[in-house]
Parts: C-alpha cells; structure tokens; sequence
C-alpha cells in the first residue's frame, strides 16, 4: 500500500487568524492537518472547523511559552463581549465605565517561527489566581493605595493586559484579603514582642481626619536582640467623641494586655507636653498592680521633644504677627512689579548689600519658612529703610524697634529649627541625642529672660514656663540616656547643670547620680530573682538527681543573688570611672553596647531599655509644620477593623520589604495636614 507524502500545502489565502502563528497548516492525502509548532499535536486544519480549538490547545499545550497568550485570549473574548477587548489607556479614559473594542494589537502574520519564541520561556509556569490576589492585596496594603484602585477602569485594563486569567477582585474580596495578611503579620509581631528580653517604649499619638473624627497610634519602640531600634505600629484605635480619660485609658490598657505587653513596658510618650494627666496615672495605677514600676514611675511619662519647639515656636510667631506681617507685605509689594524690584535692587546696591538670599515669602503652613522669610529680609533691612524714604506707595515699613523685634525673634527660631533638625534627621534616634539639645535651649531660655526688652523677655519668659514643664517631665530619663552614651558618662551632666541650675547645680547632679545607681540596683535585683525551678532547668543552678532533695538549693539561690548584686554594683562604677569615648561622627551606640554587652552584662539590659524611649514621635514631614497628623478620606472612610488593619499592616509589610530603603517607598500612612 502506498503511503502518501505529507507535504505543505499552499496557502489559497492569507491566514489572517493570530493562532496560525503557532500552528503549520500541513494536507495529507485530502485531510488538513494543524500541527502544534510546540508540541507537534495535530489538530483539524480545514477551513470549516475553525479556529477556536486551536485557540483552546494554545492556553493548554505545556511547552507553548507564554508569548501572544493576550493576544490569543482578546480575540476569543472579543467574540464574545466586544467590551472586554484589549485597549488603550488613552481609550479606557473616556467617561463612560465600558471599554471601547478598538483592537490595539497588530500582528503579522508572516512572523517567522523563530521570532515568536523570542521572549523567555516560561515552562510549564501555571498561573496562580490566589497566590496573585494576595500579592495584590499585599501591594495595596503595602503603598498605602485605596481599596478602590481595583475599580478603576485603568487599573481593570492593565491587569486583563498583563494577564488575562486573573479574575479582579471586588472592593470587599480585596478588604478581606487584606484582613488575612494582617491577621498572620500580626501573630509574627506577637511572637517578634514576645520573644525580646528587654522592655518596651509606647508612643500614644492623636490622629484627625477631614470627618472630624480622632484616632489614637500607639506604637512600639524597642531595641532587639542585635541591637538595632525598631518600631512597630501596635493599635490604631478610633476614638468615640464621647470617651473621657477613664474610657481612653480602659482603651489603652487592653491595648497592653491584648499584646501581653503590660509587664514589658517601659515608658509612654505622648505627642503634647500638656494634658493627659488623669490618663497617664490611671494607666501607672494599674501598671503598678501587676508590677512595680521602676523609679517609681518616675521615667514613666515622656513627652515629644519636636512637639515642644512647634508650640514654643507657635507662640513666639503668634507674639509677633503684626511685625511678620509687615515683612510679608514689604517683599510682596518690593515682587509687584519689575519696576519696584528693579528700584529696589539699586537701593540694595547703594546701601553695599550684597544680597546673597534672595528674598521670599513664607508658606502660612510651614513655621520654618516664616524664619527663613524673616532672616532674608533682615539682610535687606538696610535697603527696606531706604525705599520707605524713595517710594511713596510703600506703606508697610517697619520701625527700628520692630526690626530689632524681628532681629531677635529669628536669633531665637534658628535655634528651633537647628535642634529639630538634629532630631528628625535620622529615621529612628535613640534618646541619647536629645540631652545635649535640650540643656542649649534651657540655657538660651534663661538668658533671653533677661533681655531688657519688656516686649522679648515676656516672650521668653511665655517660652520658658511651657519649656519648664517639659523639663520636669522629661529631664531626668534625657539625662540618664546620656550618662549611658560612652563620649558623655557623668561629665555632660557636670557640664550643662552648673550654668542651668548655678549654686544648686552640685545638689541636681548627685540627684541624677543617686537616680542612675537607684536605677541600675533595681535591674540588678530583677535579673537576680530567679525563678529556682527554671534556673535548675537552665543549668544555672546546681541540680541534683530527679527525686532527691537538694537540701543546698537554698543556698545556691541565695549565693547567685549576692554575686550577681556585687557584680551589678562594680558594673555601673566601672562604667563611670573608665575613660570617656572618644567623639567622633562614625560613633554608633548601638553597635558600642553590642559590643560592650559581656563587659557591662546589666548595664546593658538598662542601656537597651533607655535608649530605646521614643524621646520624639515627629518626623520630619510633620515638624516644621504647624499642623497635626490627619488620615486621608479613603482610609477614614473604612470601619475601624479595616482602617486599623491596613494603617498597621502597611507598617508591617515595610519592615520586611526589600525596598524598605528605597526612596521609592511612600511615608507609613497617607498624610495630610490641618490646622490645630
């Protein structure tokens, strides 16, 4: 019998289907046949059966690469429904919610075989619908985008495009999604608290929104077991325009115990310098039941350092409004014509300014700019007097006083914006840096009150009272932390307290003398109190065979208590009578203390503690503003266990990113700003 040779058949017409570009139209004796170009399976290739059981083999064959699979599916579905054809943006843009069926996608069909299998080869790679939708929900958690972003028309066609298997998820699907990722990131933060040996710092910061509604952060502040800071959104907690500092302190207490953290705390901060009083000793109250707090709750109560110079400053620029307004209109009537800059450059010329700062205006938003406005304006204080004398029209010229006014006023700003600036240029500072900044300003303070001036030294005095109250907050947990940097030990201390406190300077600096030793003996008694049965199982103790009685366990424990006290008493002395590190810019204290752990075993314990008090809770998009944090409109929008979920999984999700130090990674939850 013979065999007939299969061989090509020539094509009577162009094959304008895109699936040909996979399959080789080849005749056998009068049957066509469409043979898989990946797989070699032949299908039926006569022009009565079609292309839609080729179009089926292409999105199953396994050795077919990914390539052109949009296109085979955009054409099977425009069939179908012309709406869901492939677009363009600039065709998704229209007003309407459907999509056009305009194709996008031209082929040639004469595209040889080797060129189509350019792209990689993907295998046997199978598409995963649900590991793709945690991806998605895990990015918008992650970048912080609206739940909504997956109804948005642009949003639909760029996925269909990409990869038109997966089926986009609805508004709520996508909520709980996201609820699943936070629920297991919140179980790996648990055990992340549970697991450290040291104490835990919260920051309490009040939130507002555009719906008038208030919203209170807590978050974590600890440094881990390789000494590194961390800090970790806990609870974003809604507040009812009802609760009183009872309520809210119920509110935060189960906070503490939700995350079994209440014998694990350290200290509090809070994002004002006055208030919460009732709130903080309601929660030291119940803290102190279940555990003592050490010293006496003394270092309990932080308040935010960044916080502090927005008020002060508030109150100074509030002070001299008229004088800043004065300045404001004076450059803005110098900047309202070509004409009257051009008059007033020559006058700068005349009077020898050099005119090295261009003038400017504030921003009404931004306290910082109003200084700089000011110290502009102060180079050109010379030609402003001049002009008044040259220009009829202007009608806003300051008297000498109010420039010596002004003069002053900025002298006492720059100091402001230096020492925010040293606190908000690191992500995350450890509370050592604080001291030094703070005692600059307590001197400056002092001084300015006894300015002759009657109008300045009032200001100062307004300043030194809020500042004050701060100090007798905050002073003593600043000091420690520096006493415990290596470059300051004691000798900072010694430094700054004579010419804040004068003749009482000796008796303040043995009171943080004997607070530091009161400190380090209560860490010595609790690393020595042992339990006898978990010391016995560690190996720490002696043991003796199971079932027999050790009559000497007694005297074991009572043995490590005293050693450990003597050791603990001669830790803190060595500490202080060793030399002081030198300063220099590459000093990371951290990594010293690392470093230092076997030397300085309970010390260390103290050092992790202290240094990892949030002494600000301010970054630097917050602090040169005169406004407070405030939730975006799609975030407010959610019910309270969505809003938390996100707001503190984002937190989460960023730690563990790879590209948590890209600059491409927006802040940890959309900011806008409002007045307080």
């Amino acid at each position: 019998m013979e065999i007939p040779i299969e061989t090509p058949i020539k094509k009577p017409k162009r094959l304008t289907s895109v699936v040909w570009n996979h399959f080789e139209r080849v005749r056998k004796a009068d049957i066509c046949y469409a043979v898989c170009v990946h797989c070699k399976k032949k299908l039926s290739g006569s022009s009565n059966s079609g292309t839609t059981h080729l179009r089926n083999h292409l999105l199953r064959c396994l050795k077919r690469s990914n390539y052109d699979v949009t296109q085979i599916l955009a054409a099977k579905r425009k069939k179908k429904d012309p709406t869901l054809a492939v677009v363009t943006y600039e065709e998704g843009q229209r007003k309407e919610e459907t999509i056009s069926p305009v194709t996008t996608f031209k082929f040639d069909p004469q595209v040889k075989k080797e060129e189509v299998n350019v792209p990689i080869n993907l295998g046997s790679a199978r598409f995963d619908q649900e590991r793709s939708r945690l991806d998605l929900a895990r990015m918008i958690m992650l970048h912080g985008y609206p739940l909504a972003m997956v109804d948005h028309i642009g949003f639909k066609i760029f996925v269909k495009n990409l990869q038109p298997q997966f089926e986009v998820l609805t508004n709520s699907a996508v909520e709980l999604d996201c609820m699943t990722i936070y629920a297991k990131e919140k179980q790996k933060m648990y055990e992340a608290i549970h697991n450290l040996h040291g104490r835990i710092s919260l920051s309490a910061d009040v939130w507002d929104s555009s719906e008038n509604a208030r919203y209170m952060c807590l978050t974590a502040f600890y440094i881990d077991e390789d000494w590194k800071l961390q800090k970790k959104m806990l609870n974003f907690i809604t507040l009812d325009p009802s609760h009183t500092d009872d309520i809210l302190s119920e509110v935060v207490i189960k906070s503490l115990t939700d995350w079994a953290i209440d014998r694990k705390l350290f200290s509090m901060t809070f994002d004002h310098c006055t208030g919460y009083e009732e709130l903080i000793f309601r929660i030291k109250d119940w803290l102190s039941q279940n555990r003592p707090l050490l010293k006496n709750g003394e270092l309990f109560d932080v308040r935010c350092a960044v916080q502090l110079m927005k008020s002060i400053v508030s109150d100074v620029m509030e002070a001299i409004r008229d004088v800043t307004h004065k300045v404001r209109e004076s450059i803005r009537h110098v900047k309202s014509s070509q004409v009257t800059l051009g008059k007033f450059n020559e006058i700068a010329q005349q009077a020898a300014i050099s005119g090295e700062r261009p003038l400017i205006l504030d921003c009404g938003q931004q306290w910082s700019s109003t200084y700089l406005m000011l110290e502009a304006a102060l180079d050109y204080r010379g030609a402003f007097c001049l002009l008044e004398e040259h220009d009829p029209t202007y009608t806003s010229a300051l008297s000498e006083t109010e420039w010596d006014h002004a003069s002053a006023i900025a002298g006492c700003v720059k100091l402001f914006v230096e020492v925010t600036n040293v606190f908000t240029t690191n992500k995350y500072s450890t509370a050592n840096i604080y001291f030094p900044e703070i005692c600059d300003i307590h001197i400056q303070l002092i001084e300015w009150c006894k300015n002759p001036d009657k109008f300045l030294s009032d200001i100062a005095l307004k300043m030194k009272e809020k500042f004050d109250r701060y100090w007798s907050k905050c002073s003593l947990t600043l000091a420690i932390a520096a006493i415990l940097d290596p470059r300051f030990k004691m000798k900072l201390v010694e430094y700054y307290y004579p010419q804040i406190y004068d003749s009482d300077a000796p008796n303040q600096i043995k009171a943080i003398s004997d607070a530091i030793r009161e400190l380090s003996n209560e860490y010595a008694m609790g690393s020595s109190s042992l339990d006898p049965d978990t010391a016995g199982a560690s190996g720490s103790l002696a043991s003796t065979t199971i079932g027999t009685r050790d009559r000497l366990r007694g005297f074991d424990k009572f043995l490590h208590e005293t050693s450990q006290s003597h050791n603990i008493t001669s830790d803190l002395d060595k500490y202080l009578e060793e030399p002081v590190f030198p300063r220099n810019y590459d000093f990371s204290i951290l990594n010293w203390w690392k470093v230092h752990t076997p030397r300085y075993p309970i010390l260390s314990m103290m050092a992790r503690d202290i240094l990892g008090v949030p002494a600000s809770t301010l970054g630097p998009e917050l602090a040169f503003y005169n406004r407070g944090r405030v939730l975006d409109h799609h975030r407010s929008s959610l019910n309270p266990d969505a809003r938390e979920a996100l707001i503190c999984g984002q937190d989460w999700l960023r730690m563990e990113s790879e590209e948590y130090n890209s600059p491409h990674i927006y802040t940890a939850v959309p900011l806008t700003v409002e007045s307080k």
